[in-house]
């Protein structure tokens, strides 16, 4: 009998002498039904006798996500069977503070910043946007055509901030032979947003030309952007879907406690990157706790001083808060917390549900609506609580707090699929074997190939 992988895709048969992948799914997310292991076997292998060399790239305007989510890729490669070296572009420079593996080093892009209506300047220098993303697109460039990767995996972004990884990926795809991948997180925006944008920008397009794949950090059950987005049928056969990033994964990067003084039972209230996370943060320190629990305040890089400060001295008068700056690596904060109250991104998300934590979520809107869709669909599953944050207030706050301890755990590991770290190194693999598109090759580069 033959084993059906998606109701959708036709019968894989042979992969009935496959016990131990009873579903290509199972192997990758979701791969075309011709593409079965067996299948595998008889394409010549073309993993090359040496360390592979990967790109990792985040354009990372606001918050930390975009970098936390590829740090947790490149471990994920490095700590598995593939010889590897991996070349970490970002630009958020509090790169510096995360612990690395050995074969794993960063480059860091003059910083971006994100308005709340979206616009783009620069974040530290005193430069016009449009000399940035210049200066930022040439290093991109010249570090990546030099480094050579046999793989680029670019998060979220497929062109970068304004179009500055598209001549990279021009000359990637022209002489270098080197195959991208488009990593996602699970939720992009509202569909009506993503469609202009996808439009005006010329994406599917550029997913044509660029991208070998595309690989989604999450569980189609939760969200499915194939369908919710509409993708043409020939954007949709690239997609693998991978299941979410487990953030546990992270305990083992973590260094010393840097929050000795923080000790159980207490609710965390973490505000990502921290740049719009003032309403949350002020309105936690403002909430009554219920009895016997602590307050742990988790503020950000990019909090604004003035609210740091006002927050700081409000914990002084508090016998019962605790208001922490930059951790690093707050996994250890989430493991021993009672209850989590945070924003909606990605990376904040996954850690509450990676750790089993009772949760509620105060999505952001603007200039998104990702966190929103994110939360609504969650909290529908009875995974999470969500409040809005126009009902956000001290009062609001109490109430939702007392509630939310007497929730049970949401036992997340048995109901959606938490299984990218397991799958990654299986996935890139499966893209190296598969066969080189015909492409245009410079000798003057790394002569040992046109093709991994």
């Amino acid at each position: 009998m033959s084993t059906v992988c998606n109701p959708n895709l036709p019968p894989v048969k042979s992969l009935q002498s496959e016990p131990d992948a009873a579903c290509a799914v199972d192997q990758v997310g979701r791969v075309d039904a011709q593409l079965t292991l067996a299948t595998l076997h008889q394409i010549p292998n073309q993993l090359p006798g040496r360390t592979l060399r990967i790109v990792l790239y985040s354009h990372d305007t606001m918050g930390l996500g975009h970098i936390r989510r590829n740090l947790l890729v490149a471990r994920a490669l490095s700590d598995s069977h593939l010889d590897v070296d991996i070349l970490l572009i970002t630009g958020a420079r509090e790169v510096g503070g995360f612990s690395l593996p050995a074969n794993v080093d960063c480059l860091v892009l003059p910083s971006l910043y994100k308005e709340k209506n979206g616009a783009y300047r620069a974040r530290y220098l005193g430069l016009s946007l449009q000399h940035l993303i210049s200066l930022r697109s040439k290093i991109l460039f010249a570090a990546v055509a030099d480094f050579a990767p046999d793989i680029l995996i670019a998060d979220n972004i497929a062109a970068g901030a304004m179009g500055e990884l598209i001549p990279t990926l021009d000359y990637l795809r022209s002489q270098i032979g080197t195959r991208c991948v488009l990593g996602l997180r699970d939720i992009l925006d509202a569909p009506e947003t993503v469609a202009t944008e996808w439009h005006t920008k010329g994406i599917a397009d550029l997913l044509r030309r660029h991208y070998e794949e595309i690989w989604v950090y999450g569980d189609r059950a939760v969200y499915d952007p194939v369908t919710e987005y509409r993708f043409p049928a020939d954007i949709a056969d690239k997609v693998r879907f991978l299941g979410y990033l487990d953030q546990r994964k992270r305990l083992t990067q973590a260094r010393e406690r840097q929050h000795d003084g923080v000790s159980p039972p207490y609710i965390l209230c973490t505000v990502g990157g921290g740049q719009d996370g003032a309403h949350l943060a002020e309105t936690f320190v403002q909430a009554r706790l219920p009895r016997g629990m602590r307050g742990v305040l988790l503020c950000g890089p990019h909090m604004e001083p003035a609210v740091r400060l006002k927050l700081h001295q409000f914990a002084k008068s508090s016998s019962r808060h605790e208001v922490l700056d930059f951790v690093p690596e707050p996994t250890q904060l989430v493991q021993s917390a009672a209850a989590v109250v945070c924003m909606g991104g990605y990376n904040s998300v996954c850690e509450v549900m990676s750790f089993d934590k009772r949760a509620l979520i105060v999505p952001r809107v603007r200039p998104r609506q990702e966190q929103l869709i994110r939360a609504q669909h969650l909290s529908g599953l009875g995974i999470l609580e969500m409040l809005s944050a126009d009902n956000l207030n001290a009062d609001a706050l109490t109430d939702r707090l007392e509630h939310l301890l007497s929730r049970p755990e949401p036992s997340v590991h048995t109901r959606i699929d938490f299984k990218a770290i397991e799958k990654l190194p299986r996935a890139l693999e499966l893209l190296l074997r598969l066969p080189c598109k015909p492409m245009q090759y410079s000798p003057l580069l790394r002569g040992e190939r046109p093709c991994a």
